[in-house]
């Protein structure tokens, strides 16, 4: 006799991917508000673009090993298509298909895919935060991206970290397949670097001379034109330094460069970015230079949880909770004259005990629960207790618009 037995599925997200609770959210949102604050404080502009793109337009932008993390397929339209692997490409794309005035200044915070190995710091599926500038060559453009970038690093409370600059104009007769290499030096070290290229079948004297070179090479006219003007913007020196083994992997980048590496924890660049003039010429578009940097959103969360960076953040932005007494229609009343005042508020819908409702705004992170008994009913006021204080108050409707507009 056949036995049937019914297969066990786990509940669980797939390798890279993640769920994110209330209390997650409420950081992440908290990281994303200060990015588009000081995003709009200089002047960029929102953008968003779809998640897959034809494959044609990824492909062959990034390199080769970017190439290989990409997520491509074939849809069910037969359209050879893929999921955007960051969003600068995608950006180049819209500025090569619409008539934008220039200069074009944006900024971009949305999810993206890569099929990578996941670590610390490193998932298939996670959020970047890119700002950049379209349409002007200027080491005063330049240097305002990089002030961005330490205005936003400022206002999360970080304090130990190096933006570290350079330029792929003083890297232009080294060929690429040694590059790729030297860009590993802060995380396999000079030693690691040397095998590597040894491998490849780089010769000891060739290797040498260019290590030779990459500790010895001075900043270059338009490097000492980019510090005097972060000096313009009042970026203190000791937030930036002249590196010219960073070399940054993505094969577009064609002038200035920089990434942003914190002391602690070590989780490699929390930022990065750089000058890219032929990108969209590359894809159908006008002749248009480019700069900009991508922040590390999933890596600076990481950043302030280990070095206890965040101040203290509620769960929920709702205010108060009006407690479900007798379901009168004194409740209702109650709620819609709080959202009508723009005040967040939620109502518990049970007739549970009031020990529960309690319960259940405190664990929500809500400060306020409002209670109409019959008392309260008849005498047209509310008993306001303050779940964090214990603090409780018999006030009318009018008191409590007051407190909580200026809470």
């Amino acid at each position: 006799m056949l036995k049937l037995t019914m297969s066990t599925t786990v509940n669980t997200t797939l390798k890279g991917f993640r769920d994110f609770l209330p209390s997650q959210m409420a950081i992440r949102n908290y990281v994303k508000n200060i990015c588009i604050e000081t995003f709009e404080l200089f002047g960029f502009q929102p953008l968003e673009t779809p998640t897959l793109e034809y494959a044609s337009v990824l492909k062959g932008k990034y390199g080769e090993e970017a190439d290989k993390l990409t997520y491509f397929f074939q849809d069910k339209g037969d359209r050879q298509v893929g999921m955007r692997y960051d969003l600068t490409i995608p950006t180049c794309r819209v500025l090569s298909s619409y008539n934008l005035p220039l200069p074009f200044k944006r900024y971009q915070i949305q999810p993206v895919w890569r099929a990578d190995n996941t670590q610390k710091g490193r998932y298939r599926e996670f959020v970047q935060c890119d700002f950049d500038t379209f349409g002007i060559k200027s080491p005063l453009v330049d240097a305002e991206i990089i002030a961005v970038i330490y205005n936003v690093l400022k206002r999360l409370n970080f304090k130990k970290y190096k933006i570290k600059i350079n330029n792929r104009e003083l890297l232009k007769n080294i060929p690429n397949t040694i590059l790729q290499s030297i860009d590993k030096i802060e995380k396999i070290g000079e030693n690691g670097v040397i095998n590597e290229l040894k491998e490849k079948g780089i010769k000891s004297d060739e290797i040498d001379s260019t290590l030779k070179y990459i500790k010895t090479v001075q900043p270059d006219d338009y490097l000492k034109q980019v510090f005097s003007c972060l000096d313009s913007f009042n970026i203190p020196k000791e937030a930036y330094v002249f590196d010219p083994s960073m070399i940054r992997g993505l094969d577009y980048y064609t002038g200035i460069i920089f990434e942003t590496y914190v002391e602690e924890p070590k989780i490699g660049s929390i930022t990065g970015g750089g000058r890219y003039d032929n990108l969209i010429k590359t894809l159908g578009g006008p002749d248009t230079p480019a700069v900009g940097s991508s922040i590390g959103f999933e890596r600076i969360i990481d950043c302030i949880l280990d070095l206890n960076l965040i101040p203290e953040i509620s769960n929920t932005k709702t205010k108060i909770m009006v407690s479900n007494f007798n379901q009168t229609n004194k409740e209702l009343e109650l709620l819609n004259l709080l959202r009508d005042n723009n005040i967040p508020s939620t109502y518990y819908f049970a007739l549970d005990k009031l020990g529960k409702q309690i319960t259940y705004a405190d664990n929500l992170g809500i400060t306020y629960i409002a209670i109409i008994g019959e008392n309260e009913a008849k005498n047209n006021t509310v008993t306001l207790k303050n779940l964090k204080t214990k603090e409780q108050k018999t006030l009318n409707s009018n008191q409590i618009i007051e407190l909580l507009s200026n809470y």
